[in-house]
């Protein structure tokens, strides 16, 4: 049985993106711009739909030791080399929203990485993946639940 979340824009790019995140991470690309225009040239949708999901691969890649970093202080007995592959790239993505994109209600980079672990993860997974984002939301030094611009 298929697992089934309502799709939004962002909710879609967020997926993608996590896809890409995932197979850069098996697989670096030498040229990061190109291996992005042929993943996101050949989905079903414009580019143009995936200009979100593009910029949290490029904030990704460019910070991803900055956020390996924040993850590591926060899985507290766990060795990054233990985290699956899925699950570090999920976090990834969430700590980078939570970080560097004050645009995003941190409550819900939250909530969509839950629901992305749902998709693409165990149980386990998701109650580790909630609880190194909330030891992260302990952090923040702004308002949970509201965007800021």
């Amino acid at each position: 049985m298929e697992k089934q979340i309502k799709k939004s824009q962002r909710r879609d790019n967020r997926f993608h993106a996590l896809q890409f995140i995932y197979s850069w991470e098996i697989n670096r690309p030498e040229i990061l711009a190109h291996a992005m225009m042929e993943f996101f040239d050949n989905l079903e949708k414009p580019r143009v739909y995936f200009q979100f999901g593009e910029e949290l691969v490029h904030g990704i890649v460019e910070k991803v030791e900055e956020l390996d970093a924040e993850i590591e202080r926060r899985a507290e007995n766990y060795k990054m080399s233990r985290i699956g592959r899925v699950d570090l790239s999920i976090l990834r993505l969430a700590t980078y929203e939570m970080k560097f994109r004050k645009d995003i209600p941190p409550i819900v980079t939250i909530n969509e990485a839950i629901d992305l672990t749902k998709l693409f993860s165990s149980h386990d997974s998701k109650r580790f993946i909630n609880g190194i984002l909330d030891a992260m939301s302990a952090d923040i030094k702004r308002p949970l639940r509201e965007a800021q611009h």
